[in-house]
């Protein structure tokens, strides 16, 4: 089960671009909260709490606890502009969510075991991971931070699907719902082979032409 993050964040009451550059500079990143069947709400948090939380896979897929000026609401974070070469973020979008209606929310995964499984220690062979997060449903209590997936028995040839991770209890996975063509492949370990390059190396067609040519009768004048 996930912990609890809280991030501290405070009311705004001016909108508008202008507005949103001057919180900026001020070192805020503007918001807006929404969902639940309340009205939306600005907000204003500090830029460098949301860097350091930005940092932890948690503050994209955790039910966060938004503290706003004193008054805590559970949301998930939805929507997010970066700067696209600063280390900026420029806005956040958080959805207000219902303890008692099940969420939908992509989570990452944990790879365990992969050097230390047979695949891992054959040379030659590939280990591919087509996902490295899968989408979920749960209630917000039952929301993990993330899925780990063992890898330990791993072999050459073999595929983990999706319908092979382990879930927690109240944790499950919709795609699996729509029929097998959904339990798409999570992990592959399949084998490289070297092709062998049928034309001889620099060199070796010389000399062998040259052992296969009859040789020459000297000329008399």
């Amino acid at each position: 089960m996930a912990t609890n993050h809280e991030i501290k964040a405070q009311s705004r009451h001016d909108e508008g671009k202008g507005a949103s550059r001057r919180l900026r500079r001020a070192g805020f990143v503007p918001a807006v909260v929404y969902g639940a069947g309340q009205d939306p709400q600005s907000i204003q948090i500090e830029h460098n709490t949301i860097l350091l939380s930005a940092r932890h896979e948690w503050f994209f897929s955790s039910v966060l606890d938004l503290n706003v000026d004193g008054k805590v609401q559970k949301v998930l974070v939805r929507d997010w502009q970066k700067h696209p070469f600063k280390l900026q973020m420029l806005h956040m979008d958080f959805q207000r969510i219902n303890e008692n209606e099940a969420l939908r929310v992509s989570v990452p995964l944990h790879f365990l075991n992969q050097e230390s499984s047979p695949a891992g220690k054959t040379s030659g062979v590939v280990i591919s991971h087509n996902l490295n997060e899968v989408e979920i449903s749960c209630l917000p209590k039952n929301l993990p931070e993330y899925l780990e997936v063992d890898l330990a028995e791993l072999k050459e040839g073999d595929i983990v699907h999706l319908s092979q991770i382990k879930l927690p209890k109240g944790v499950e996975i919709p795609a699996l719902s729509l029929g097998e063509d959904h339990d798409i492949a999570v992990v592959t370990a399949n084998a490289v082979r070297e092709e062998v390059d049928p034309t001889p190396a620099e060199g070796e067609a010389a000399p062998a032409a040259a052992a296969a040519a009859p040789a020459k009768k000297d000329e008399k004048k």
